[in-house]
Order: C-alpha cells, then structure tokens, then sequence
C-alpha cells in the first residue's frame, strides 16, 4: 500500500527558513510568518516568501497473520 503525503519549504527570499514541513505545520508557520514580515520592519517584505510544495510517497509494510 503506498502513502502519498505533501511535504512543504518555506523561502525568504533564496534562503530556506524551514524545509520538511507536515501540511498543519506549514498552515501555522506560513500565516505566522506573513504577518510577521508585515508588522515587522525586517529585511524581507511579504513578496520575499515562498514554498515549495513537494509530493512525499512512502510504501508501507502490511503485515499478514
């Protein structure tokens, strides 16, 4: 049986700020950081993030009895 999952990397700019991300902890973390950037005075602007989103496929072991 195969698991097909999403994996996810958040980019400012061309540095990865996180990478490997499950999809709720890119939500939470992708929201954070847009409105961080945009009440912050920081180096990026909201236009300097990105993701990735990257399909993740494993295979898993089925046991028989």
């Amino acid at each position: 049986m195969t698991i097909q999952e999403y994996r996810f990397h958040i980019y400012a700019k061309e540095k990865c700020l996180f990478h490997n991300l499950i999809e709720k902890d890119f939500q939470n973390k992708w929201e954070t950081l847009k409105g961080m950037v945009g009440l912050m005075k920081t180096e990026y602007k909201v236009e300097d993030l990105s993701y990735e989103k990257v399909e993740f496929v494993k295979d898993s072991i089925e046991e028989s009895y």
